[in-house]
């Protein structure tokens, strides 16, 4: 996979080095050992394309005022075969270098060559890695959470698969446990309620969504009153027999019209079912984690995430500050606690063969990943392959206004009734355009509307715009052909060599992105080529000029095409050819 930027980065610090040695042999600088020293990008680009701090490193060691040391080391440059044409120095040491044309032609050779390709790197390495989001409780419907989560986290799959990990999607359903009986006492009393009115009091901690209801309404109308006259459990087991997988079908539905498709549904169940659960218990016993108390076994959370923050240096006043507290592993009546088969689940994944783990949680879960961390450790697992990228809330505004309830049923918006209102395109874009860490106002005016205003339609306008421009000049046999090195050379105005800079930059992002479990990067990153490209056109003229300078433009533009497009399927946003 070429990239040329990284390319041009590693010929950078091998002159430098070279310049330095040349510099010692000469005399002009001491005999010393040789500093490390950074390569970057400057904040201002007329500065340089790229510069080093090597002078104001090596200080300390040749024991010389920085700018005489920058001196020595240009001095000794030799940019021969390289993508540089000249360098020199500023302020009190830094050194300035500047690409030559042939750093702009080989991008774009980059680009011509990998077509679909390119942006795709191998910084992964092929380690598996499976990304869980969303795993929504299946006892009601998704939310905007759900709707930011799965965006955010389909998105970061999609990245770390172009950043070369072998990327794996799973979505964990809660279809056991306390949950799932408090779903079946709700819709057992909504049930009789039907046929004995308010005499059947609604458990206070039920679910007291209208899903609910119309869920048991939904099984009378079918049934009738056959389940008044058999035992509460029998009554309780049908009716979910009856509505989860019709809860778990609309979810999966969503997903699939979010344009979301996992590798794997897993159900909590299959962990109680093949004794996962009893196992992990059993072997956090067998380690002397656990005891009994008040007739629940307990897990001693506290005493693992000690031992780990005290291995990692913290004191005791910052542990103490934490107010950590121990886990029940198995209620008083024996049944498993959520927490239990989150432990066997978390354990299930490592036993798959996943070399890191990534959850996708909302914020409100931060006190779980401590304690999700340690029990892994507890367990004999790394700590450490298990990431969480935590999620803040999210709030649909219409109007400059908050709303929560849904026009169309007026009860709260749903992820399907977002979906229903919002293009999926808007949808995946917008709650990617701000990090997970934040908390979000997604602006449903915005989210529909077809203009500029619309960072989605922005990105895909300047796609539609260059397929137009390609269209119009095929309509006067005008078509793009491969540019000679020389004619590629005549790309030198500002806003072009600015947006070939900006292209180069695409494997990096990617990098970047998956490095720090960031999609929005790529979604700014886009954006930032769609403001170029326009930038271009409209400062540089493609049809009417030289033929060969013509030529060389189309060239760039069919490159921005390929940018745009890569990363918009990346992303399962549509990518339209007119608009």
């Amino acid at each position: 996979m070429a990239n040329t930027a990284q390319t041009a980065k590693e010929q950078l610090k091998n002159v430098i080095t070279q310049a330095i040695k040349s510099a010692i042999e000469k005399e002009s600088l001491p005999n010393a050992e040789l500093p490390e020293f950074i390569i970057e990008t400057p904040a201002d680009r007329k500065n340089g394309d790229l510069a080093t701090n090597a002078a104001m490193a090596g200080a300390k060691s040749f024991r010389m005022a920085p700018f005489k040391i920058a001196q020595a080391i240009t001095e000794n440059i030799n940019l021969e075969n390289t993508y540089f044409e000249k360098c020199e120095t500023a302020g009190p040491g830094f050194i300035n270098f500047f690409y030559s044309p042939a750093f702009y032609t080989s991008v774009l050779r980059d680009v011509e060559t990998e077509k679909e390709n390119f942006g795709r790197t191998d910084y992964g390495k092929g380690k598996k890695v499976m990304v869980e989001f969303v795993s929504a409780n299946p006892t009601g419907p998704m939310h905007m959470g759900n709707a930011r989560g799965g965006a955010l986290g389909d998105c970061l799959a999609a990245v770390l698969d172009h950043a070369g990990y072998s990327v794996w999607r799973e979505f964990y359903v809660n279809d056991a446990g306390n949950q799932i009986e408090k779903f079946g006492c709700s819709l057992e009393a909504r049930y009789l309620q039907i046929f004995k009115g308010d005499e059947i009091i609604f458990p206070e901690d039920g679910y007291q969504g209208a899903d609910i209801t119309e869920l048991a309404q939904e099984y009378a109308d079918i049934n009738g009153d056959k389940l008044l006259d058999v035992s509460s459990e029998e009554r309780k087991q049908a009716l979910v027999d009856f509505a989860l997988p019709k809860n778990i079908s609309k979810m999966q539905a969503d997903m699939a019209k979010y344009r979301i498709n996992y590798d794997k549904w897993f159900f909590e169940s299959e962990l109680h079912n093949s004794g996962s659960v009893k196992a992990v218990v059993d072997l956090l016993t067998e380690k002397g984690l656990t005891y009994e108390n008040g007739g629940a076994l307990w897990y001693k959370n506290k005493e693992v995430v000690t031992n780990i923050l005290k291995s990692q240096g913290k004191t005791d006043d910052y542990i103490e500050k934490l107010e950590l507290k121990d886990d029940v592993l198995i209620r008083q009546n024996g049944n498993p606690t959520y927490f239990a088969a989150d432990i066997a689940y978390h354990k299930n994944k490592f036993d798959r063969g996943f070399d890191t783990c990534i959850d996708v949680w909302g914020a409100d879960h931060h006190g779980h990943v401590m304690r999700m961390k340690g029990a892994m450790e507890a367990i004999g697992y790394d700590k450490d392959k298990l990431d969480v990228l935590l999620m803040q809330l999210v709030k649909l505004v219409r109007n400059g206004e908050v709303v929560k309830m849904s026009k169309r049923t007026g009860k709260a918006i749903q992820l399907g009734d977002l979906l229903e209102e919002v293009p999926v395109d808007s949808a995946r874009f917008l709650f990617n355009t701000r990090e997970a860490n934040s908390q979000m106002d997604f602006d449903l005016d915005l989210a529909v509307t077809q203009d500029n205003q619309n960072p989605v339609y922005y990105v895909q306008y300047a796609h539609a715009r260059i397929c137009s421009i390609l269209k119009a000049l095929e309509s006067e046999n005008i078509v793009a052909r491969i540019c000679s090195d020389e004619e590629l050379a005549l790309l030198t105005a500002d806003e072009e060599r600015e947006l070939i800079h900006h292209i180069s930059q695409f494997e990096n992002e990617i990098n970047s992105s998956a490095k720090e479990y960031d999609p929005t990067k790529i979604t700014r990153y886009v954006t930032q080529t769609a403001t170029l490209f326009h930038k271009f056109y409209n400062a540089c003229r493609v049809k009417g000029e030289d033929e060969k300078l013509m030529q060389a433009r189309l060239t760039l533009c069919l490159a921005v095409k390929t940018v745009i497009k890569n990363i918009l399927t990346m992303f399962n946003i549509n990518c339209p050819e007119q608009m």
